[in-house]
């Protein structure tokens, strides 16, 4: 009997070594891959491939540069453009990792992709669907970043890091004598070097680098004037530039006007929004209102909220209480304890 084949995508970090090691142990037919997507990448594709070849495994390397600048780069240029905060890293793994690379997969013969995030799959037998769930490690849990996956893409996929915590991690890394033991952790986006988003941003879309505009109060009131929509983001508060008694944050940019209306603390906060492009996981679609806790960006805390059918792909989500900073182009993802139930775009709140 063969073994079942996995391509696994290998970064040459900790994470995607320790998910190859620990897929070649249980007996895969382990092939590494990897991606390259933006700027010379030879530092990543040599420590993937020391890592293959310590494990004993094919590395090959694929080029996806240019659907991932569509996809990806360009599409995170045209959110800023539009006054939106954009988060590549969903649309990455929606068109690369479980697109691009998925196909790869399939014409390689493999039954599985699979890579180090921290989140895990179940087949609930009652539902006969495949759930996304939280990782254990509720410090790296990153399933809000995978709310866009579908069935198909799910029955596929492999995370064996879900049930280990990052310290785990970097044991299991130590034990096998694998060099990214000691990797540094990465907390920038790709293609944004040292995140560095203004010089980005200057280089990508000058003619909105340069573009000011009128910085506004909640009454529309000009109290000044902004270097250009694309280096402002809601509940920002840094780099306004503008004195007052109390400190002001940005609470909303509009893209027809050039325009950033500014207010206090109190003004940035919403007790709703409304997401288009939604996505379900856990459901095949939303028949009816839904209580569950909503993340309106990764780093924020889970909030308890309704989420309201709206037509096709587009929700209304009612919070308990108001939420700090909801921003246009981030996602909301809600779960029901540690299941994703879905998500989608938040489009205002």
């Amino acid at each position: 009997m063969c073994a079942k084949r996995v391509v696994v995508a290998m970064s040459g970090g900790v994470d995607s070594s320790v998910c190859a090691a620990l897929l070649r142990d249980e007996g895969f037919d382990v092939i590494g891959i990897t991606m390259q997507m933006s700027g010379p990448s030879n530092s990543k594709a040599e420590a993937a491939k020391k890592t293959a070849d310590k494990l004993g495994i094919e590395h090959r390397l694929l080029n996806l540069r240019d659907i991932f600048q569509e996809k990806v780069i360009a599409d995170f240029c045209e959110e800023y453009k539009g006054g939106r905060t954009p988060n590549p890293c969903i649309k990455c793994n929606k068109y690369i990792k479980f697109g691009a690379l998925l196909k790869e997969a399939r014409r390689l013969g493999a039954d599985y992709i699979a890579t180090g995030h921290y989140a895990r799959i179940e087949f609930d037998e009652q539902r006969k669907r495949y759930l996304l769930k939280k990782g254990i490690d509720s410090r790296k849990d990153q399933s809000y970043f995978l709310y866009t996956l579908g069935q198909e893409q799910l029955k596929q996929a492999l995370f064996p890091l879900g049930a280990f915590t990052k310290d785990r991690a970097r044991e299991v890394a130590q034990e096998k004598g694998l060099a990214a033991a000691e990797s540094s952790e990465s907390q920038e986006i790709c293609f944004i070097p040292d995140n560095r988003y203004g010089e980005f941003l200057k280089e990508y879309i000058p003619e909105r680098a340069h573009k000011p505009g009128s910085i506004v109060n909640k009454e529309g009131k000009v109290i000044g004037e902004h270097q250009g929509i694309i280096f402002y983001t809601i509940g920002q508060r840094k780099g306004i530039g503008i004195a007052d008694r109390e400190p002001l944050y940005v609470a909303s940019i509009d893209r027809e006007s050039n325009a950033i209306a500014v207010g206090k603390k109190k003004e940035v906060y919403s007790d709703e929004l409304i997401a288009d492009n939604v996505n379900f996981i856990s459901v095949d679609r939303l028949e009816a209102p839904m209580k569950v806790e909503v993340k309106v960006r990764y780093l924020h805390p889970p909030a308890s909220a309704t989420v309201i059918p709206q037509g096709k792909n587009k929700v209304r989500v009612k919070f308990d209480r108001p939420q700090w900073a909801i921003t246009p182009g981030q996602a909301a993802v809600f779960f029901n304890g540690d299941v994703v139930v879905g998500g989608g775009t938040i489009k205002k709140p």
